[in-house]
């Protein structure tokens, strides 16, 4: 039997700081928001959704490792393997139950969860040889839940500050920006892509205002509330799902806000999550075409490396063929003559 292979690290070190620093600031960020924001969803919730998606993401990761022959991703480490493979599973499970609300059935925020999670081993494409997923794992599970339940929705954007007041409903934001705004800067690298985000999304609702005269001041205002903020810094700039050069960056972010602003002047809710999703699906797509042309053309290239050396190694045969051929006629020729 072979022996068993080791995993290799699921992400680099800057990939495991960054996530650990998404994991604390959405672990705080919560308990702030049931103690003094003003979350709607029932205080057992946040537990029950960290252990579904830690229970999936185990249970997943030791169906791969089978399956692959390997030794599973968090093993070999102690504690501290566990914690680290399990950084993107709380990141998915908080804010699937922060940004998603179903009334009291949750049943349904639990199937959120397994979607958003489940979607990765799922819906992967190659990436530089090794095949990654491509849909923003909570991005995917809210908008699941979206076109299969007709009645559940966001949560309402008063559910971060109700609570609070001036002048704490404009530092919250405020916060927000200035941690997401230096994680993304010094970790994950994606500033390229928020900044292209925002430039669009601005421009979105100036030209919507123009073409299908809607207020711009509003579809601006939308800029400053705290789920945009969150959206913004830690939805849209996922590092797993997004691009890293800075030109597909700024091509990602701006296509999002495109493609929400052809949601909203239709008239569709949600447009944030929907175009995200679209967006993040039509990379995927790109990636499996990118590969596949990868591989017709380095296999047309072997095949034209491949042609000359078999024509150079078949002419000794062939000359070698022809002159016994010429050396037998002239033989026969002078037999004859003998004769």
């Amino acid at each position: 039997m072979a022996a068993t292979t080791t995993a290799a690290p699921r992400h680099d070190p800057k990939v495991i700081t960054a996530l650990r620093r998404f994991a604390m600031s959405i672990t705080v960020f919560n308990i702030f928001g049931y103690t003094l924001l003003g979350f709607e969803q029932p205080w057992l919730w946040p537990f029950i959704a960290v252990a579904t998606g830690y229970t999936v993401e185990i249970g997943l990761e030791m169906i791969a490792a089978k399956v692959e022959d390997r030794a599973p991703r968090f093993a070999g480490n102690g504690f501290r393997g566990y914690m680290e493979f399990l950084y993107p599973a709380h990141i998915t499970s908080l804010a699937m139950n922060m940004l998603l609300y179903v009334n009291d059935r949750l049943p349904v925020m639990i199937f959120g969860v397994v979607v958003a999670i489940g979607a990765k081993w799922v819906l992967r494409a190659p990436v530089r040889g090794k095949m990654r997923h491509f849909m923003n794992p909570s991005n995917f599970g809210i908008t699941v839940v979206l076109l299969l339940f007709s009645w559940a929705s966001i949560s309402p954007p008063y559910h971060f500050t109700e609570h609070v007041g001036n002048p704490w409903d404009w530092i919250v934001p405020l916060i927000i920006i200035v941690a997401g705004t230096m994680l993304n800067a010094k970790l994950t690298g994606r500033m390229w892509l928020i900044m292209a985000w925002l430039v669009t999304f601005a421009a979105q609702a100036i030209v919507r205002g123009i073409v299908l005269d809607t207020s711009i001041a509003t579809a601006l205002a939308m800029m400053t509330g705290v789920a945009f903020v969150l959206f913004t810094n830690y939805m849209v700039t996922d590092p797993g799902t997004s691009p890293s050069a800075p030109a597909s960056q700024m091509a990602f972010g701006a296509g999002i806000a495109v493609v929400y602003a052809f949601f909203t002047g239709a008239g569709i809710a949600y447009g944030m999550f929907f175009a995200t999703a679209l967006v993040c699906l039509i990379r995927g797509g790109y990636l499996w075409a990118l590969d596949i042309s990868n591989k017709a053309r380095e296999k047309r290239e072997a095949l034209d490396h491949r042609a000359p050396a078999e024509v150079a190694s078949l002419t000794p045969a062939f000359a070698t063929s022809g002159a016994s051929v010429a050396r037998s006629a002239s033989n026969d020729r002078a037999s004859a003559n003998a004769r």
